[in-house]
């Protein structure tokens, strides 16, 4: 933010290269280990390279979740063609899924042959343990705007209640919670301009 309270500019499309979207999604890739992508996403996407701000990687990311797929690798391809178009999309999606891939692979080998060692359970649960700590560092850092307004955190609490303690189904809640929320803020946002 400047001095005026107005979000930083992002990053200009020409200034980012194919090189950085892949390497920057490798690097996310590669942090999050165990978990945390969303979080490793934010952190590199918003505050290490200034590419969107914290408003536009919420709606991104919000994007990317409603859309069918695996969340990063939606995130991946909606920033790299941002910037790049399809060949920044093909980038970024190397970036966080080629490496990845052949560890996860040696990774599932080993594990497979040497699953009964208690030193692999141990590691495979700290690992999870990190992943929990910055899934939940991102949900405080993004979610922490809701506090300021009732009606975001109204429509932030009815969706975990319906999907984590009633048990309802995701898509119908998605269905139903995301298009009364477009149209509930839509009105407003237009007032606000």
């Amino acid at each position: 933010m400047n001095s005026a309270g107005v979000p930083a500019a992002a990053t200009p499309a020409a200034d980012v290269t194919l090189r950085e979207l892949a390497l920057s999604f490798l690097e996310v890739a590669l942090a999050s280990f165990g978990g945390g992508l969303s979080a490793w996403s934010r952190e590199v996407v918003v505050e290490k390279r200034r590419w969107m701000t914290d408003a536009e990687f919420l709606s991104a990311l919000t994007v990317c979740r409603i859309l069918p797929g695996p969340n990063q690798v939606n995130l991946a391809v909606f920033v790299g063609s941002r910037f790049r178009g399809a060949a920044g999309a093909l980038a970024a999606l190397g970036g966080l899924v080629l490496v990845p891939l052949a560890i996860v692979i040696a990774l599932g080998a080993a594990y497979f042959h040497y699953h009964q060692v208690p030193a692999l359970r141990s590691v495979l649960g700290g690992a999870i343990a990190a992943a929990t700590g910055m899934a939940l560092s991102m949900a405080i850092k993004v979610g922490g705007p809701l506090l300021r307004h009732p009606d975001q955190l109204v429509f932030a609490v009815a969706a975990f209640v319906a999907v984590s303690v009633l048990h309802w189904p995701l898509v119908p809640v998605v269905l139903v919670l995301g298009s009364t929320a477009i149209l509930w803020f839509w009105p407003r946002r237009d007032v606000a301009r």
